[in-house]
């Protein structure tokens, strides 16, 4: 139960980049519940607010795989900070917008792709950073750190981002992430350089290709990769979440809608101590990603804010055992010299599926009806889930005591047992 934040009290780069992390991710969610609020308070339509997340899908994939060839390539602190800083004048840009006697719906269409391309851009150095800060046997210690996190901004920020927008409007959300952000790039311009080992390859197509040839060479982690696509793709249903509110007759409860799910997530994390103990992480992906759908089924039957609330936090929790085993499975089992691409490509698998998740939800919404999106993207992505499972028998199989790939790199790296 006991957090290990001896990476917090020995690693001064860590510190900077945890704190830095928490400030802007708390921003970034505040953001994340007023794009889509002001969306559907421009237009009402389902669908409006699910192209949302088709405008971020073209960049997120272009740039998330350029990314990561950058991150194995150039000096990742120099990446993170210009990115930051773009991030941030963005953000300053909707909060213009907002502030116009007739806000632009073009504009948060515009820079929603502009802070998909950029977020791509940056994750991959973020993700490749942390082994460069943090030593061998303490990387554990700093990966259940930064999942708390992101969990503790998912939970806090949509409720801030609630309170805001219901008190003084969508300007006041997008000022307050401004804010984080120039907050965030005081303390990561005290990071270190933090250079490629041997002066990396130039980034290039070639490059780019290399690590999705490996992708593509490893089934067991294409698993991973298809059951995480396939669970969002279905059954993430966040753009419907203003909707809901409205529906449940509680329109103040919006960041509650938000912050559910982070809550079961940070539940599972707290007491995740169990997980070391399993060893076939591609069933506990499988099952984990059926629970998820079936959390968000659970919510269109019915009416109750409590219990919608209470099976968004088991949705959540089961999302976050998948994310753990899929962490697992990566970190155990891909060579340090593709890890900046992987991570670029682990982006897109983790993002691309809530992106079109999006859109499907608002479409199905628009229809049928806002409970039957919930209803048969939960079912769908329970049935999904157990498709992919039958035709990839090498996710289903998989066990780190007898895998190869996790062999080799125990072999080659054995202090990351210690």
């Amino acid at each position: 139960m006991r957090i290990d934040i001896t990476p917090l009290r020995t690693s001064r780069d860590f510190r900077l980049l945890f704190f830095s992390g928490m400030i802007t991710y708390l921003g970034s969610m505040i953001t994340y519940v007023a794009l889509p609020f002001q969306v559907a308070e421009l237009t009402g339509s389902f669908v409006a607010v699910g192209l949302i997340g088709l405008a971020e899908l073209v960049p997120l994939v272009v740039f998330g795989l350029y990314g990561g060839a950058l991150a194995d390539s150039i000096d990742r602190r120099t990446m993170v900070i210009v990115t930051e800083v773009a991030s941030g004048l963005l953000v300053i840009v909707l909060l213009v917008n907002s502030l116009l006697p007739a806000p632009q719906l073009w504009v948060l269409y515009v820079v929603a792709m502009l802070l998909a391309g950029v977020d791509g851009l940056q994750r991959p150095s973020l993700d490749a950073m942390i082994p460069r800060v943090v030593e061998r046997d303490q990387l554990a210690a700093a990966a259940a750190l930064t999942s708390i996190r992101w969990t503790v901004g998912s939970i806090v920020g949509p409720a801030i981002g609630g309170i805001l927008i219901s008190a003084y409007g969508t300007a006041a959300a997008y000022g307050v992430d401004a804010l984080t952000f120039a907050l965030s790039i005081l303390l990561l311009v005290r990071l270190r350089p933090i250079k490629v080992a041997g002066g990396g390859e130039r980034p290039s197509l070639r490059h780019v290709a290399e690590g999705i040839r490996y992708a593509l060479s490893r089934k067991d982690l294409l698993g991973t990769y298809a059951i995480d696509m396939i669970a969002m793709v279905f059954a993430f249903p966040y753009a419907l979440f203003p909707f809901l509110a409205d529906d449940l007759g509680a329109p103040w409860a919006l960041g509650l809608l938000y912050s559910a799910g982070a809550i079961g997530s940070l539940v599972v994390t707290l007491t995740s101590g169990w997980t070391s103990s399993v060893h076939r992480h591609g069933r506990a992906i499988v099952v984990s990603a059926a629970l998820w759908g079936v959390g968000i089924a659970l919510v269109g039957v019915t009416t109750s804010l409590p219990l919608v609330l209470v099976f968004l936090a088991v949705a959540g929790g089961a999302d976050m055992a998948s994310g753990i085993f899929r962490g697992v499975m990566w970190n155990q089992t891909i060579p340090d010299e593709v890890r900046g691409r992987m991570a670029g490509i682990e982006l897109l698998s983790y993002s691309i599926g809530p992106l079109l998740g999006q859109v499907r939800s608002s479409t199905a919404a628009q229809l049928t009806s806002l409970r039957m999106s919930f209803i048969s993207g939960g079912v769908l992505c329970v049935v999904g889930v157990g498709i992919a499972a039958f035709s990839l028998p090498s996710l289903w199989n998989y066990d780190d005591r007898l895998s190869e790939h996790a062999r080799r790199e125990r072999d080659a790296r054995p202090s990351d047992d210690a």
